[in-house]
């Protein structure tokens, strides 16, 4: 039994990459290429094992690249429970700019999949639920799925009594109604779900509410970025600091994120605390290169240095 079941619907070979400069037109000479498996819930999976979690993930896979995605999650020792596709599993790469310190990432699509294909996907994902507590889903949808796919595994999972976590963004999220025990927009995403500009504390926390009195999710998690991010319940909400690290690269680490927040709710801490397992977990993955997970020793580390002073008390009501 694993605990925590991650679903992927558009996973991808990361490459990530560096060159002395970035420059229009320019042949730029690249480092040694760096290979991962990645996409939103590999990111989470791998990440809650490397705290000591079981996990299962749940993905699409096709073609040649997805025979080395593939060979990429056994040499991660990740368990997957994997729908075979007929197209081929996208790549997205990353390319850091020695001169500036900024890295450029590309996006790929991901391949087409046929109603029969997501379909299985939504069955393997409720069957894994099954035997779950929480069920994550991360990243974005590939041509060919719904935008209301996350919609529907959410109400399957739901209905199943387990607690579904959803991480995405533009339409994928709009289309979410119901069903979520968390949702983890960041503060642009959110701005768009609710459809106006969103510049301060107050109007995030008036727009995530609005998600929590619809019915939409039981808990808001705002990523802030460098700012950390804003916890909202029902009738009380808090700002939870990021821990300044030397960022190495960072892809993945709203991933991790929300990958320490689910094992901690799944060791049975509270949300705040929850939360500072979610940062620390963040935080080490700053400082890891490609889209590896934070080294738990360095997740142990962080999180002993954020909680030797008291937490904040959360602000109820208003």
């Amino acid at each position: 039994m694993a605990p925590i079941v991650t679903v992927t619907m558009n996973p991808a070979i990361d490459l990530s990459t560096s060159t002395d400069r970035v420059a229009a037109t320019e042949k730029m000479r690249c480092a040694q290429p760096r290979t991962d498996p990645g996409g939103g819930g590999i990111n989470v999976a791998r990440t809650v094992l490397a705290l000591g979690e079981p996990v299962l993930a749940v993905l699409p896979v096709g073609g040649p690249t997805g025979t080395v995605l593939k060979d990429l999650l056994e040499r991660a020792a990740v368990p997957c429970r994997i729908i075979s596709i007929d197209g081929s599993t996208r790549e997205s790469f990353s390319v850091t700019d020695n001169e500036s310190g900024r890295q450029f990432r590309f996006v790929l699509p991901g391949p087409t999949l046929t109603p029969a294909e997501w379909s299985r996907c939504l069955d393997a994902a409720i069957d894994a639920a099954r035997s779950a507590q929480y069920v994550v889903a991360s990243g974005s949808l590939p041509p060919g799925v719904p935008s209301n796919f996350y919609q529907a595994l959410a109400t399957r999972v739901a209905g199943a009594g387990r607690r579904f976590i959803l991480d995405t963004s533009g339409e994928a999220l709009r289309q979410l109604r119901h069903g979520a025990y968390l949702v983890k927009p960041s503060a642009r995403e959110l701005a768009h779900y609710v459809g106006h500009p969103l510049p301060d504390t107050d109007s995030r926390i008036t727009a995530a509410r609005e998600l929590i009195t619809g019915g939409v999710s039981e808990l808001v998690v705002v990523s802030l970025g460098a700012d950390g991010a804003l916890v909202v319940g029902r009738d009380w909400w808090e700002t939870v600091s990021a821990t300044p690290v030397a960022v190495a690269n960072a892809t993945g680490a709203g991933d991790a994120m929300v990958a320490g927040l689910t094992v901690g709710f799944t060791r049975g801490l509270d949300t705040l605390d929850a939360m500072e397992l979610g940062i620390a977990a963040a935080s080490a993955s700053l400082v890891t290169h490609g889209t590896n997970p934070g080294h738990p020793d360095v997740i142990a580390n962080l999180l002993d240095a954020r909680t030797t002073t008291p937490a904040p008390l959360s602000h109820s009501g208003d």
